[in-house]
């Protein structure tokens, strides 16, 4: 578990959270910029000193103003991975890689070179000089870097900011794989909603320095009462299991959890059985009074409308529905939403493009 209770006042801005957040996986700080994401980092890094604070991760306080307990930022735990790599431009990639592995006693270390290398994918990097990275290559042996301090918590300050779509296509994967594979808590900030939809299991949104929510990804992204749910990419997020691959036409069958519906996807191979988390974006789910197989939507699903409301377009409105547990968001206009009667209680077909899904 980590327990964070910040109090920081600068001139026209002021942090006040009081945050229980879990101790494993990745949680999302998610905000606007100036929200106070970095600023929440920078207290937990021991860069900023809230006038009020405790700071708990699992069994270490590293801040208690209460009891004037301090730890300072060398002492504490953590790896810090920042939107530019900052790496050594004049040490190789090995040298960059070893500078934070010679920091943590060989009997503490968690993370070796091996271990590190093989999850970045930068094995065959190790010889080259910064100057001839790329900016997702860069980045990729930055968070390396920070991995092989060993730290009991890493802390990365929107590590995709500073790269174009292409590259952040190429890092998700590895991002991924840190997720699934480490037993590192993360904490990830980002105003990127697909990104954090991809990677995180909690998620806090934070507006003006105060916590508006803080819950799991899946039941958080679909509440409509959230600024979340108004802009352009609102969505809900799907973590089903691969029941069926089909390689001619490179479309994958994700079962959704507890239930025998299912959703096709287009991705490259996968094992059935294997988990995979999907994000299907409001704008995306179209709604039917009936199921209409002779169509290119391959995915139709039937769904209760759960409630309704405004959007941040006049013309429009988000419905939330159910799909047999599985929350859904249905951008449509008002239009539609007379034409079909839509009214909670009511039974309707989702229909999603496969192409469409974010997987």
């Amino acid at each position: 578990m980590i327990h964070m209770r910040l109090k920081l006042k600068y001139s026209g801005f002021a942090l006040d959270v009081d945050l229980q957040l879990p101790g494993r996986g990745v949680t999302a700080l998610y905000g606007h910029s100036g929200s106070g994401k970095t600023t929440c980092l920078r207290c937990i890094a021991g860069l900023e000193r809230a006038e009020q604070g405790f700071i708990q991760v699992n069994d270490e306080i590293w801040q208690d103003s209460d009891q004037q307990v301090f730890v300072p930022p060398h002492k504490r735990a953590l790896g810090y991975v920042f939107q530019e790599a900052s790496l050594f431009p004049h040490l190789s990639v090995l040298a960059n890689l070893e500078f934070g592995l010679k920091r943590i006693p060989k009997q503490q270390r968690r993370v070796d070179m091996t271990h590190a290398t093989e999850l970045l994918g930068i094995g065959h990097l190790l010889d080259r000089h910064p100057q001839h990275l790329s900016g997702g290559e860069r980045q990729r042996v930055g968070i390396a870097r920070a991995l092989l301090t060993s730290p009991k918590l890493l802390l990365m300050d929107e590590p995709l900011a500073a790269l174009d779509s292409q590259r952040k296509g190429e890092i998700l994967p590895y991002l991924q794989r840190l997720h699934d594979e480490l037993d590192i808590p993360v904490l990830y900030v980002s105003h990127s909603q697909d990104e954090v939809a991809r990677l995180a299991d909690h998620i806090v949104l934070l507006s003006n320095g105060k916590a508006l929510a803080s819950g799991p990804i899946g039941e958080t992204l679909a509440r409509l009462d959230l600024p979340l749910a108004l802009g352009d990419d609102a969505g809900v997020v799907i973590e089903g299991h691969v029941s069926a691959y089909d390689p001619d036409y490179q479309l994958l069958t994700l079962q959704l959890p507890g239930t025998a519906l299912s959703i096709r996807v287009t991705h490259t191979p996968m094992d059935t059985g294997q988990a995979l988390r999907c994000k299907v974006q409001a704008r995306d789910v179209s709604l039917s009074l009936h199921s209409a197989p002779q169509s290119s939507i391959l995915n139709r699903l039937p769904v209760t409308v759960i409630s309704e409301m405004g959007a941040d377009n006049a013309a429009h409105v988000l419905i939330r529905l159910d799909a047999a547990g599985t929350p859904l968001l249905a951008r449509i206009t008002r239009y539609s939403r007379d034409q079909l009667s839509v009214h909670p209680g009511q039974q309707l077909w989702a229909q999603i493009k496969a192409v469409a899904v974010l997987a």
